[in-house]
């Protein structure tokens, strides 16, 4: 099985013109450092799938929340479709295994970083409405993207939503501790844990600080929630 295949396979959806899938994975980097494989950047279908992610994101939040304002609507399909959130999304497919990144982008820790990953998560919605129309776009949208709406918003909102939760309670102060760092200085992996008081909560790992302690804020929150139900 070619990694396209496997690919199509973790998505569920198989291409009529994997062509377009192709263009979907390729990076700006990859088309400038291979011109003669006559394969165009994603930039075009990101631009495209951009369009349909927040028509169909809108039209799902319009119908599971009948009573939000039209601000309501509007802040939680921000926090939704933004980078962060699309590059976390990008985990449960392994999107930057698949990516053609130039060697310098590949490099320099390209698969991981978010702004690649999440301009490729949009090419590919472009590429699959191309393909096969809006309903298989709607599909993927509602399993990778807005399969669980509480879970993004909490994901993108963890660090202000967790600080709240602890001045909220009296187990102590919220501190995020380095826990490791690890990689070249132009690729680094930071791991980060959470701790409340004298006790350590969730841990996160990403390519910058921030983004490790949004992820350890998220898996401490998501603790704190399994806590109050036993």
């Amino acid at each position: 099985m070619t990694e396209i295949e496997e690919f199509q396979n973790k998505i569920s959806y198989h291409f009529h013109n994997t062509d377009l899938l192709l263009e979907a994975l390729t990076h700006r980097s990859y088309a400038n450092e291979n011109p003669g494989a006559d394969r165009r950047d994603n930039e075009r279908l990101e631009f495209l799938g951009d369009a349909v992610l927040e028509i169909v994101s809108s039209e799902i939040l319009f119908s599971a929340y009948p009573d939000w304002s039209e601000g309501q609507l509007t802040k939680c399909r921000a926090s939704i479709v933004c980078e962060p959130t699309l590059a976390f999304c990008c985990r449960q497919i392994e999107l930057g295994k698949y990516l053609f990144l130039g060697k310098g982008e590949h490099l320099t820790g390209g698969r991981n970083r978010p702004s690649i990953l999440s301009d490729a998560f949009e090419a590919v919605i472009g590429a699959i409405y191309l393909d096969g129309g809006i309903a298989p776009a709607q599909t993927f949208i509602k399993q990778f993207v807005m399969h669980d709406i509480e879970h993004m918003q909490l994901f993108h909102d963890s660090k202000t939503i967790l600080q709240e939760i602890v001045q909220s309670r009296s187990d102590g102060a919220l501190t995020y501790i380095p826990v490791s760092e690890s990689g070249p200085d132009h690729a680094k992996e930071y791991t980060v844990a959470a701790k409340i008081g004298d006790q350590v909560y969730g841990m996160g790992t990403g390519h910058t600080k921030k983004a490790a302690e949004q992820e350890a804020a998220y898996q401490t929150i998501l603790l704190l929630k399994e806590h109050q139900r036993t």
